[in-house]
């Protein structure tokens, strides 16, 4: 493990060193001209053609990464709109801008996490639960969980959501997104940060992932069916479910396995192979129990929210060029210096270790900073808004509306949208990075009887049909409650009833499918559509995409089992 990561390290290393030899290098005929004229040997200066011989393969192998997670989508998405829905997509030239933003803004930031960010986590991961006490560990965990999220790429998604939202039907759920937003994201900071402090004594106490699973569920759907039963808290439930969502990106996953993965060895669980499993499950359901619970607080804070005086400009995404590039780039320090802060700390005081390779983490730090920049004028130009275009113009397919007749029959027009859903949801699903290098190590580490393409498969799958059953929970605006009750009873009957490895494996699927260009598109899609057909919120497409991989994992793993039994019968 410690080859491999120094491996890593050391790759861009070798880039800056052969940048570097490309500088030194002086022909042996100058050096002896120039010694024989009695004069110091010249330095040869770095051309631009030689920039551009050494940057081009290094940097477009990472766009293109970007760009096949980010282009089939947006495509997708506008000619479903163009040849089905028979609408323009409007400003297209400010989205396609937008999308480049997104896709240059991804890139940097994912390469600036990879080299300021993962070998602080790595070194600490290691080396703190052997020279600290458990008690240290924990702390850094809950930090650790905490401020990642404000680093969270897609966390800026919610910040442009509570302008979508009713506030007439939805009062208290208008109110926490257009005048609390900021108790918002530290309820779902403090989520992540207990769930990854509890995957942690999890490694200390040993417990099984199956009975942590049923321990932390149950409440949580407890304290959801308290939520749903009282009208106040009832549109709250599905921002609730939508944030465990959000929080499972490229930063806390990465950071909180590194760390799981060095408690997990101090523990002694240094062969199990699926030590590193279960963490990103729990990350996805304790932020939904923190927003409850600051929703029920603020209900009781705030008797008649209709009394409060209005926001001006309250939800409205600011013109694209009104965002200067150095308030975004001020942001994006507020929200990843603290975890630099952090970890340099951690690495200082407790460690007593200075930082390897400065310049190689400083560099980091600083593309970090300015891909989360650019990513978030992308968001708010490109991805938003042809998420609310797609999600305001698909009902035009089975209702009418501005005296214009609908599109397409009533069925035909459902069936349209339901197909459209679930194509998206399959489409973003396959091009997840993530969901890939999950399914090489799946099949490494049960050789081969899951194999990778049937995991990338099943779950596209779920999160088809569950991003599909959250779009029809908007259209014919069904309670959340009743749906979350439902899918989540079988997700745990099927747990209840399957081995330990496919419970860590189908729980932490759900987190995985979940990236940074997935949420805010689908998070805008189902606000848009929510809005069009009067709705009185768009969320619990997220929620219903997440459940759906559980049970279709936990489902293909019954058959596998099964399968694998009657061959070993045969056998005999």
């Amino acid at each position: 493990m410690t080859d491999k990561i120094s491996q890593r390290r050391l790759r861009y290393g070798e880039f800056l060193s052969a940048v570097r030899v490309k500088q030194r290098r002086v022909s042996y005929k100058d050096v002896h001209a120039d010694a024989d004229a009695g004069r110091r040997p010249r330095r040869q200066r770095l051309r631009l053609v030689d920039l551009h011989r050494l940057l081009t393969p290094y940097v477009s192998i990472r766009f293109m990464e970007q760009l096949r997670a980010v282009v089939p989508l947006a495509l997708f998405l506008a000619l479903f709109q163009v040849a089905a829905l028979r609408v323009d997509v409007y400003q297209s030239e400010q989205i396609a801008f937008g999308m480049l933003a997104v896709m240059l803004g991804l890139m940097l930031f994912m390469d600036g996490v990879k080299y300021g960010l993962m070998p602080f986590s790595e070194n600490i991961g290691f080396n703190l639960p052997s020279r600290t006490t458990p008690a240290v560990v924990l702390g850094f965990a809950f930090l650790l969980g905490s401020i990642a999220t404000l680093a969270e790429p897609a966390i800026g998604a919610l910040r442009a959501a509570g302008g979508a939202v009713d506030p007439v039907r939805a009062p208290w759920l208008h109110l926490l997104l257009t005048r609390y937003p900021d108790r918002l994201v530290m309820a779902v900071g403090i989520g992540v940060g207990l769930a990854v402090l509890t995957g942690m004594l999890r490694f200390f106490f040993r417990w099984r992932m199956k009975t942590l699973v049923v321990a932390t569920l149950l409440p949580c759907l407890a304290l959801t069916a308290y939520a749903g039963f009282d009208p106040r808290l009832a549109p709250i439930i599905g921002l609730a479910w939508d944030c465990g969502a959000i929080t499972t990106g490229p930063v806390t996953v990465p950071l909180v396995l590194a760390l799981g993965i060095g408690v997990a060895a101090a523990a002694g669980q240094e062969d199990n192979p699926l030590a590193g499993f279960g963490i990103v499950t729990l990350a996805s359901l304790f932020p939904a129990m923190a927003v409850i619970l600051v929703a029920i607080g603020l209900v009781g804070e705030v008797p008649d929210p209709t009394a409060l005086p209005a926001i001006v400009g309250a939800g409205d995404t600011a013109a694209w060029w009104d965002m200067t590039p150095a308030a975004e780039l001020i942001a994006a320090l507020r929200a990843i210096g603290p975890l630099i802060v952090l970890l340099w700390l951690v690495q200082r005081l407790f460690l007593g270790e200075a930082i390897k390779q400065r310049n190689l983490v400083i560099y980091g730090v600083v593309v970090a900073v300015l891909g989360m920049a650019v990513f978030n004028l992308g968001l708010s130009v490109g991805l938003i808004p042809l998420g609310n275009q797609a999600g305001a113009t698909v009902p035009a397919a089975f209702s009418s509306g501005n005296g214009t007749a609908a599109l397409y029959p009533y069925p035909v027009g459902i069936g349209l949208t339901l197909v459209f859903a679930a194509t998206l949801g399959y489409g973003a699903t396959i091009a997840e990075p993530a969901l890939n290098a999950m399914g090489t190590t799946v099949e490494n580490l049960t050789d081969g009887a899951f194999p990778r393409r049937l995991l990338i498969q099943t779950v596209a799958v779920g999160v088809a049909l569950g991003i599909a059953l959250g779009v029809s929970k908007i259209v014919f605006q069904w309670s959340i409650l009743p749906l979350l009750l439902g899918v989540y009873t079988i997700a745990l009957s099927c747990t209840l009833f399957s081995s330990e490895e496919y419970v860590s494996l189908a729980w932490d699927s759900a987190g995985v499918t979940t990236g940074p260009v997935t949420v805010p598109l689908v998070l805008a899609l189902g606000l848009g559509l929510g809005q069009a057909v009067g709705a009185p919120d768009g969320f619990g497409i997220l929620a219903m995409a997440s459940v759906g991989p559980i049970i279709s994992v936990l489902l293909v793993g019954f058959w596998i089992r099964r399968s694998t039994a009657i061959a070993a019968q045969q056998e005999r």
